[in-house]
């Protein structure tokens, strides 16, 4: 049973949209591209957990604190005696691994990423304990991606390679368990405490003035867009959405990157870049949110 789905970040939310709307630096760009396929991998992880057939809790893109500490987890899943902590890697290519860790394939050190899964392991035991719980933890490290080589890997039973990941979703699969009403506890106990700032998310400057204004595309994010009386249509990919529903996209858009800007006619209507009329944009406002102060500072919650 999945407690939390899984769900994008808001800092990937936030890249997705400066990524279609200005030209990224580099290094933002980089990262951007990082993140979703970080999320890609996760994804492809959690179809290969649907086959579970035994009983589970899981909980994904976890983000907890503990004694002034935070830490990520990608993947919980809760079984009747123990607690498998996963981390998702969706390298791909060539890498190595000397003692002191992993390396790239130009010889450039990586982040250590199983000093980071035994802390993640250390800080979530402290922090069950501390509710009364003393379930064992299993962690490991998932290389998900098919064209990942690692040279020299070791016999870390914590380290999953690509080619061994069908015998240990087996393993998975054979944990007997037979979940209670605590187990469910715990499951919704460490759901309560998952924090949505992430204080490790990268720090982008932009603004509302220097953004590109027009509706996107909802399918392969062109701007070439073209308005009939109900609906937008896609000159480059011809895909169709509803005006109302693009509407509703942007108004998104603008609380998740300006969440203390006032929502009005004519902040939606810049926005949209002048595409639909604001009598439009008013009445698909009016139906959906609730007006506020009627007059001269009239704005949307």
């Amino acid at each position: 049973m999945i407690i939390r789905p899984r769900k994008e970040s808001e800092e990937l939310l936030i890249l997705r949209i400066l990524n279609t709307r200005r030209c990224l630096g580099e290094d933002d760009k980089r990262h951007y591209l990082v993140c979703e396929k970080g999320f890609e991998g996760e994804e492809k992880f959690d179809l290969l957990l649907e086959k579970l057939q035994n009983e589970n809790l899981t909980l994904n893109a976890l983000l907890l604190e503990f004694n002034k500490s935070h830490f990520q987890i990608d993947t919980l899943i809760i079984f009747q005696r123990t607690i498998y902590l996963i981390d998702v890697k969706n390298y791909e290519g060539e890498y190595f691994f000397k003692t002191d860790g992993f390396y790239y394939a130009n010889g450039k050190p990586m982040k250590d990423s199983l000093a980071q899964l035994k802390r993640c392991e250390l800080l979530l035991s402290q922090l069950i304990q501390k509710y009364g719980f003393n379930y064992p933890i299993e962690s490991y490290l998932i290389f998900i991606n098919p064209e990942f080589t690692l040279y020299h890997a070791p016999e870390n039973p914590q380290i999953i390679l690509p080619t061994q990941i069908n015998r240990f979703m087996n393993k998975l699969n054979m944990i007997p368990s037979k979940l209670t009403d605590r187990h469910l506890k715990l499951a919704k106990l460490l759901d309560s405490l998952h924090q949505d700032k992430n204080p490790f998310a990268a720090n982008l400057a932009y603004d509302f003035d220097y953004l590109q204004k027009w509706f996107n595309c909802v399918s392969c994010n062109s701007f070439k867009l073209i308005a009939g009386r109900t609906k937008l249509i896609c000159d480059t990919c011809g895909c169709e959405e509803e005006i109302e529903l693009a509407i509703l996209r942007c108004v998104e858009e603008i609380k998740l990157l300006f969440p203390d800007k006032r929502i009005t006619t004519s902040c939606v209507f810049d926005w949209c870049g002048g595409i639909v009329s604001e009598k439009t944009i008013r009445r698909v406002l009016n139906s959906s949110f609730e007006m506020i102060n009627k007059k001269r500072f009239a704005h949307y919650k």
